[in-house]
């Protein structure tokens, strides 16, 4: 019998990060078992998103020799995060008749509603950009909502109302040439917040209402949840360097030690402790308040009873939990990865968390061939109808 190998391969700003896992059944119970890790600095990108096809393809290889050789094999094929400032999503609905006499809902109808969704989005809306994955947020049957499945339901008329995750047309073109001049054949693609999403919120979070903020680099990502169903993505062009870049600024010091000094790392520079904190707030309250802004435009502003998850590389800046519960007045804790058979092969970073997002969807893409030579067909940007009803199944799997 074949492994099953899946490679996930997450390209951020500060490092592209490559992670090969096998999936094993003990006791008739799946397990992820991560058998090989790869980092890289990357280069070529900007802001997420890839400005020279070259340099990010050596980052891509690079990380993906070092998982290559911890794990004893050879990785041909992966799921790839996208990421960056060119990510968004646009919510729209649409319904269909029911096509059965005998009015029974079925997969074609299912089908047909997100497909009249989707060309219900205005065209200046969609312009330059493509649908890589799409979320029903919402059924409806005869004007009544559906608790549960629709499928097999039955009425005369369903109604969708969904969530369209887009990227820059151009920006995906030029990952997935990065990642193929690396010698790597691209499976699919998936929103980097949603893969992280997968190993780092619980379904009863995702119930009762939280927000995910992945705080990257130079991107600061949100996805917020609620009745099990992801109702909005965003990206804003800020994260932890422009926090580097200020305290650099401000206390007179190279950037390499600047950003030790916002991890709290001891500096040979001395400086006020206290003109630090204002500076470190001053900028973490810009990220805040944009997070405030879209919870506000959103009317779920102090009311996710879940609270706040924190991930990424500015998790870690010393006191943001605090700030984070002060700023949005909702309680708030560091995301953790729950990916991993033993505490010996569990990754603790929540840096990892896209890469172990993409190899868990991966698990149950049905590709049992893994990365052995199965052919899987082209890559579908637009697979993602009915990706929610698999995270679901994966949250179940892996998260509490």
């Amino acid at each position: 019998m074949a492994r099953q190998i899946i490679v996930g391969i997450d390209i951020g700003t500060h490092q592209t990060k490559a992670i090969i896992a096998e999936g094993i059944f003990e006791q008739g119970h799946f397990s992820p078992r991560i058998i090989g890790t790869g980092t890289a600095e990357s280069k070529g990108v900007e802001r997420g998103y890839v400005i020279d096809t070259s340099e990010a393809a050596e980052s891509v290889r690079l990380a993906v020799n070092r998982a290559e050789k911890t794990a004893g094999l050879k990785a041909k094929r992966a799921y790839v995060s996208f990421g960056g400032i060119g990510l968004g999503s646009i919510t729209a609905s649409g319904s269909v008749a029911i096509s059965r006499a005998d009015m029974e809902i079925t997969d074609r109808d299912l089908s047909a509603a997100l497909e009249a969704a989707e060309r219900s989005i205005p065209s200046n809306s969609i312009l330059n950009k493509r649908i890589i994955n799409t979320i029903p947020v919402e059924y409806k049957i005869d004007g009544k909502p559906v608790w549960g499945q629709a499928l097999g339901l039955k009425a005369q008329k369903l109604e969708v109302k969904a969530l369209f995750i887009t990227c820059l047309e151009h920006h995906l073109g030029e990952l997935i040439k990065a990642v193929e001049i690396a010698g790597i054949e691209v499976v699919d693609v998936v929103a980097a917040p949603v893969a992280a999403s997968l190993v780092t919120v619980s379904k009863r979070e995702r119930r009762v209402g939280c927000l995910l903020a992945d705080i990257g680099a130079e991107t600061l990502s949100l996805i917020v949840f609620e009745n099990n169903n992801m109702i909005s993505l965003e990206v804003f062009p800020i994260g932890g360097n422009d926090i580097t870049n200020d305290i650099a600024l401000g206390l007179k010091m190279p950037l390499e030690e600047a950003e030790g000094v916002k991890l709290g790392a001891l500096s040979r520079v001395p400086f006020a402790k206290k003109k630090l904190e204002e500076i470190i707030s001053a900028r973490l309250g810009d990220c805040f308040e944009l997070i405030e802004n879209h919870l506000k435009k959103l009317g779920r502003d102090s009311l996710l009873p879940a609270g706040a998850l924190l991930t990424g590389g500015t998790a870690s800046t010393p006191g943001i939990k605090q700030f984070s519960e002060e700023f949005l007045n909702l309680p708030t804790h560091i995301a953790e990865v729950h990916f991993g058979t033993s505490e010996k092969n569990r990754i603790r970073e929540n840096i990892w968390a896209t890469a172990c997002g993409l190899a868990l969807l991966g698990f149950n893409s049905g590709d049992q061939g893994g990365f052995l030579g199965t052919q899987r067909g082209p890559l579908l940007p637009g697979g993602g109808r009915g990706l929610f009803q698999k995270l679901s199944r994966l949250v179940s799997q892996v998260l509490p």
